[in-house]
């Protein structure tokens, strides 16, 4: 049975879809003091899949209380699905002082689960922080069910780390060529591009990417492609953030069209990433 976050219903009715189990009822509910509460009216007996993406720290509450919902109720075994890992980023010491955000998080998780599933973690190492099994899905090459009709394209992502996805929906894709940005990073919210020298004349691009969070890093890289006479700039991320004004930025600066996956649950969540799990399931 699967048994789904607040953050993850529309996932998890289409993995329910796919994968022919039942989806379980869960009550989501907040008391006067601001408390969070959930409740699984009729647990599953046998093994249970909860599906909750946690991009707010309520989220990652949430997750640990059906976990221990279903601990109580007897489920003899919990595989938590995270399509979306919060404070997965913070996976490293950056500043004395600092915690291992990502490590904490996975440590409450494993509290809870007999197996975890990760989809497109920034750092695929951050499996390693969990006590129990802990296996990644790449569902980056979903990102090309949206494309159609590109006149030899040529993707591209932000950075060097990134061209395993760009190549994934390339190859997804059935074609064209891949390429990437230098990035340099000088804190947390200024990033500055240097493109490379690709041949993007006359071609259309699509940026691709894990996640785009504030839109600042795709925003700069889309002018840089203008200024080299780009055709079309279509952007596609696995975990379509899109905090604040990212929507507006990236339109601003001429993107034709943003795609994203149903990891988080956005007006541009476009395809699901429910048949990769599905595939690890």
């Amino acid at each position: 049975m699967i048994v789904s976050g607040s953050h993850s219903q529309i996932l998890s009715a289409e993995l329910a879809t796919v994968t022919g189990r039942s989806l379980a009822t869960v009550e989501y509910d907040r008391f006067p003091d601001g408390e969070l509460k959930v409740r699984v009216p009729d647990p599953p007996t046998e093994r249970a899949i909860v599906v909750a993406s946690t991009p707010t720290s309520d989220a990652h509450l949430e997750l640990l209380q059906l976990q221990d919902a279903l601990r109580e109720a007897g489920v003899p075994e919990i595989v938590t699905v995270l399509p979306y890992m919060g404070y997965a980023r913070q996976d490293k010491v950056f500043e004395t002082g600092d915690p291992i955000s990502a490590r904490a998080m996975a440590r409450a998780i494993s509290t809870g689960a007999d197996r975890v599933l990760t989809v497109n973690p920034h750092e695929p190492a951050v499996t390693d922080f969990f006590d129990v099994p802990a296996d990644t899905v790449d569902a980056a090459g979903r990102l090309a069910e949206p494309l159609s009709d590109l006149s030899d394209p040529v993707f591209v992502a932000p950075d060097d780390g990134a061209v395993g996805i760009a190549e994934t929906v390339r190859d997804a894709y059935g074609g064209g060529a891949t390429d990437y940005f230098e990035k340099t990073r000088h804190s947390s919210t200024e990033v500055e591009i240097e493109p490379r020298d690709a041949d993007v004349a006359g071609r259309d691009v699509v940026l691709t990417d894990d996640i785009v969070a504030t839109g600042s890093t795709m925003a700069e890289a889309v002018d840089a492609l203008d200024a080299r006479d780009a055709a079309r700039v279509l952007v596609t991320c696995v975990h379509p953030m899109l905090a604040r004004n990212a929507v507006l930025k990236l339109s601003s600066a001429g993107v034709e069209a943003i795609y994203g996956t149903d990891t988080l649950e956005r007006a541009v969540s476009e395809v699901s990433v429910a048949p990769a799990i599905a595939e690890m399931l």
